[in-house]
């Protein structure tokens, strides 16, 4: 699925919000006043208010505990969002809102004084990246990150950041799906990153909420929103209600890397070890890959495969696109045995492969 990275090129003006309301049907029994069952659903009707103030409260406390931790970044002419990862004043973001910037100006919630920070290293394979505030302003805390295997779909959210320029925005959702593998596009700065494990949310993820917080009722991160679904039907505009975060358990791995090493040391990500290009059919259909350059000791190198082949299909997974092998890669692990299908001068070939790493 492609979908639009969600970094603010400029600030534009205010949106408008969208508010949930809550209908309560009662008297469908056509009961008599005074009776039983009219009884009850006056009960109903006392109780749904106290659920409402419960959830309103809820979500106030998630606030309170978490917007602190988040923060607007601008980038040159671009704004976006950050999440604070730790007491030493780093901040996770996405790759795309730093785009080739190494000095940034970072706002947080609770100051209007404009912080700078550095960039400690970037990784647009996944689309993430980690600053260094230059000083810590007083109150400043990081974020709790939880566990995203444990999302799910159903879940109520919150997604935290600055769209469309406005700091310190909040929306809520639900989770609408987990295990999203997603492409980015690269056009307007995207990084072109195809992302795996994604968390799928109604919460509205609008330009410049790109690496801010989309967080659980237990004031836990448990993802950075990223992406939102556009819709070709509607020129390319985004979908509402479509959104994409990248899970926590990515977003620790490649912060604690970056923090600790400089640089991601180990993806994660499995690899089939080519430089390669989409062919299309005689009806100029996408119809496989084909393979212009073979990485010495990869794992197509160790399965046989050579420049001129075409892959066509992944396990039983089919292959039409660099798109596509990106994505059935994103799925898997390095070291994971599979089988690849490719033709080579006309004729269909199999082999098996031990897949490395990006």
């Amino acid at each position: 699925m492609d979908a639009s990275r969600t970094r603010l090129p400029r600030p534009l003006a205010p949106a408008a919000l969208l508010a949930c309301a809550l209908l309560l049907l009662t008297g469908c029994t056509g009961s008599a006043p005074g009776s039983r069952a009219g009884q009850q659903g006056d009960t109903a009707q006392a109780a749904a208010p106290a659920a409402a103030n419960d959830l309103q409260a809820d979500y106030q406390r998630v606030i309170d505990d978490v917007l602190p931790s988040v923060v607007q970044i601008q980038a040159g002419d671009s704004l976006g969002s950050g999440v604070v990862y730790d007491d030493e004043g780093h901040v996770v973001t996405n790759a795309h809102v730093v785009g080739d910037g190494r000095s940034f100006r970072v706002t947080t919630a609770r100051t209007e004084e404009a912080l700078t920070a550095r960039l400690v290293s970037s990784y647009p394979e996944q689309d993430l990246a980690v600053l260094k505030l230059d000083r810590l302003p007083e109150g400043m805390r990081a974020a709790r990150f939880g566990d995203s295997s444990k999302a799910e779909v159903g879940q109520i959210v919150l997604a935290m950041g600055s769209p469309l320029g406005l700091s310190s925005s909040v929306t809520q959702g639900i989770v609408s799906a987990v295990g999203r593998t997603v492409t980015e596009g690269r056009e307007g700065g995207g990084t072109g990153a195809t992302i795996g494990n994604m968390v799928q949310t109604s919460a509205a993820i609008n330009p410049g909420n790109s690496g801010g917080a989309l967080v659980n009722l237990d004031s836990e991160v448990i993802g950075i929103p990223t992406l939102a679904a556009t819709d070709p039907g509607l020129g390319d505009s985004a979908a509402p209600g479509i959104g994409f975060a990248i899970p926590a358990s990515m977003v620790k791995t490649v912060a604690d890397q970056i923090i600790r090493d400089g640089r991601v040391t180990d993806s994660g990500r499995a690899a089939l070890g080519v430089t390669a290009r989409t062919v299309v059919d005689d009806g100029y259909r996408p119809a496989g890959v084909a393979v212009v350059e073979v990485s010495d000791g990869g794992a197509a190198d160790d399965a046989g495969l050579r420049p001129g082949d075409v892959i066509v299909r992944l396990g039983d997974t089919d292959i039409t696109t660099i798109t596509s092998l990106a994505e059935a890669l994103a799925s898997m692990r390095p070291g994971d045995r599979t089988k690849v299908t490719y033709t080579r001068d006309g004729d269909e070939r199999t082999a098996e492969v031990t897949l490395g790493e990006q």
